[in-house]
């Protein structure tokens, strides 16, 4: 195997067809079927399908060409560091995040980001998944919550306050809780599996699982967020989905005083990431961003 035929392998997978790869190598469609069939028999596995409407890539070659990416970015870090030739951060990134949370207010510190450095190609998946960093070719994830122990390198952003609140309309209407055991009486829009195991709060510096229920239990922040100003109930979410809403009056925070623990707010990445310039450049970027801040929202 050749590190040429891993340049030629990504560029086929890239462009999806053996003519459009030689093309963009500048390599006639000979020479790239001949380098692609040897590298599968060096490998003892078939990495692409090939027919005559289109060519489609295994699931063997599927990780293959993530692990190919991840070496020729690793080899290109390294000859600009021993050639001293780069001028500007460059290169390709693939980077994890939570769908809300990379909505806002990440979304604009991204943005941010690839304006000051316009020669990264960032690729980026948000979801709500627990994604496998390593397996699914990740150069970084962020994460909300506590992490279960791997292999990953963690560092730390900053955390996520969350608050209890609701509509000036509903406290209006069903009255305003005053503490935890209030919660009984009202209607509670519940995230996901938390809030059907129930809302755990700060009781006399102890954490309390108080049980709620309500019209409404969603996967989504918004759509909660959303319930919650149309009077629909108390919501219990990060201040990154409804701090605006409080600022604006539009969502009232209560029982301040019981409010449950931030949530740590991390980035992960493997151990060979460790060394890439873009990976450093981009923890730096948000750990110095006063957005990522904690400053209390409170209308009270």
């Amino acid at each position: 195997m050749q590190l040429e035929d891993l340049r030629i392998y990504t560029a086929v997978v890239s462009a999806g067809s053996f003519t459009a790869a030689a093309e963009k190598l500048m390599l006639s469609k000979q020479y790239v079927s001949r380098r692609m069939a040897a590298l599968e028999a060096s490998l003892g596995a078939q990495l692409l399908i090939r027919n005559t409407r289109k060519l489609s890539v295994t699931d063997a070659g599927q990780t293959f060409a993530q692990h190919a990416q991840r070496i020729l970015d690793d080899v290109f870090e390294a000859e600009q560091a021993v050639t001293g030739r780069r001028s500007a951060l460059q290169g390709k990134f693939r980077l994890s995040m939570p769908m809300s949370f990379g909505m806002n207010p990440l979304s604009p510190l991204i943005a941010a980001f690839l304006t000051r450095h316009p020669a990264v190609q960032l690729q980026l998946e948000l979801a709500d998944r627990y994604v496998d960093v390593i397996g699914e070719g990740f150069d970084m994830a962020i994460r909300i919550g506590s992490l279960s122990d791997s292999s990953l390198i963690v560092r730390s952003l900053g955390t996520i306050r969350r608050i209890v609140c609701a509509s000036p309309a509903y406290l209006e209407r069903k009255g305003r809780p005053l503490h935890p055991d209030d919660l009984h009486q009202h209607d509670c829009l519940r995230f996901g599996r938390e809030g059907q195991l129930g809302w755990e709060l700060n009781v006399n510096g102890k954490r309390k699982i108080i049980s709620v229920e309500g019209p409404v239990i969603s996967n989504n922040g918004e759509v909660l967020a959303d319930a919650a100003m149309a009077g629909l109930g108390l919501v219990l979410l990060p201040e990154f989905i409804v701090g605006a809403a409080v600022a604006q009056g539009k969502l009232v925070s209560v029982m301040n005083e019981y409010h449950p623990e931030s949530l740590p707010l991390s980035a992960v990445y493997p151990q060979h990431r460790q060394r890439s310039d873009i990976t450093r450049a981009l923890l730096d970027f948000l750990k110095e961003s006063p957005v990522l801040s904690n400053r209390p929202v409170d209308n009270t």
